[in-house]
């Protein structure tokens, strides 16, 4: 399943609330079982919740790298970037997941820095959740990814289908996101990369290239 992900650098985007986060985790925890260095960079300097610096233990745990704004700072919504990150892109011998926040605005943060990404080995990933109700039409989730890239500066490269309603997510939440993520194929030329789902779900998810996912962000009330 990480074939689908060959490349040093990672970027994920998309609409707040699709679950970037949560793939992103997962993503940076598969990686660091192949035995390479791996970080991941919370650039998510928009929104206040479900970011993967919640998992800093977990994380540090199974050897992966924790990029995040200082621990002083670690509850507030603040537009302030880890000078970490310079160390990420220029050292290539991390693979690095960088979790950017939801919407244009949070994408300013790749704009920063699209010299430098624009020199790597990087894919932008576009995460698409067809229960969040900005997103839930493939024009409208079309329109969000080419928001996202004039804003960066970069050019998306693949699609993520991360369709789920949390607890209550079932196998035809995941195929009805999967039928909406190749719409925006087709309005956008943007490849379907992979299938987000648990991985309880993998047997009845056989005709979809599955990324299984264990879930690792917890709701702020839980």
């Amino acid at each position: 399943m990480l074939a689908c992900f060959p490349h040093r650098l990672t970027i994920v985007t998309g609409h707040y609330g699709t679950g970037k986060t949560e793939f992103s985790v997962n993503l940076a925890l598969a990686l660091a079982k192949e035995g390479r260095p791996v970080a991941l960079a919370d650039l998510d300097i928009v929104n206040p919740y479900f970011r993967s610096r919640e998992r800093r233990s977990l994380l540090e745990e199974a050897g992966v790298r924790l990029v995040a704004t200082s621990q002083a700072l670690a509850d507030a919504d603040v537009p302030a970037l880890p000078a970490e990150l310079h160390a990420v892109l220029e050292d290539r011998s991390v693979r690095g997941v960088l979790d950017v926040g939801g919407d244009p605005t949070g994408a300013r943060v790749l704009a920063r820095y699209r010299p430098r990404i624009l020199g790597e080995d990087y894919q932008l990933l576009y995460v698409v959740n067809g229960n969040r109700p900005e997103v839930r039409t493939a024009e409208s989730s079309a329109r969000y990814l080419r928001e996202i890239e004039a804003v960066a500066g970069l050019v998306c490269t693949g699609l993520v289908n991360n369709t789920h309603l949390c607890g209550e997510t079932t196998p035809e939440e995941v195929r009805q996101g999967a039928a909406l993520a190749e719409e925006v194929s087709r309005l956008t030329g943007v490849p379907v990369v992979c299938h987000v789902a648990e991985a309880r779900f993998r047997d009845q998810l056989e005709n979809l290239t599955l990324f299984p996912i264990e879930i690792r962000m917890k709701k702020p009330w839980e």
